[in-house]
């Protein structure tokens, strides 16, 4: 809450390792989640490397969003950076070692808190997002069965709030 008494507009960034696969099915889910729910809120992704800054997501990512009813092909990469400790209240990485690199970078007297994405889900709590990147096309499909209940204990999360 603000000092105004007024609900802060939450901000979350959603973290992987390239910013084409989980991070930005996470961003899209989230994003139709909260419009959903009516909830005005800051939401972007971001990846630990550089390899893909600039790019879309990856196509097959694309594909599973769309044929969810997601549009996220203008999304593009883009990678972690001291400021997002500052810019957003929540980093949400996908697994352990995206967690591990974030910590790495991140400034003293950060303000987000920093956690696992599936830690929001009872039951799972330090566990990773799988990464669908070096596997078959289905496995787009289980990514974006766990970012799309993230998305929902978000909104469960705020709606509360609010």
């Amino acid at each position: 809450m603000r000092e105004d008494g007024e609900i802060a507009k939450p901000a979350i960034l959603f973290l992987c390792l390239g910013n084409i696969c989980r991070s930005p099915l996470a961003e899209g889910a989230a994003r139709a989640a909260f419009a959903r729910a009516g909830i005005d809120a800051k939401l972007d992704s971001a990846g630990t490397g550089d390899w893909h800054v600039g790019h879309a997501p990856d196509r097959r990512a694309q594909a599973e969003a769309r044929r969810r009813g997601i549009d996220i092909p203008a999304l593009r990469a883009r990678q972690l950076s001291p400021d997002d400790f500052y810019d957003f209240d929540l980093i949400l990485a996908a697994d352990e070692t995206n967690l591990r690199d974030a910590r790495a970078i991140r400034p003293a007297g950060a303000t987000a808190d920093l956690m696992l994405m599936l830690d929001l889900l009872p039951g799972r709590k330090g566990q990773g997002v799988t990464d669908p990147y070096y596997g078959k096309d289905d496995g787009f499909a289980s990514t974006w069965d766990d970012v799309e209940a993230i998305a929902s204990a978000l909104v469960a999360e705020f709606s509360a709030k609010g």
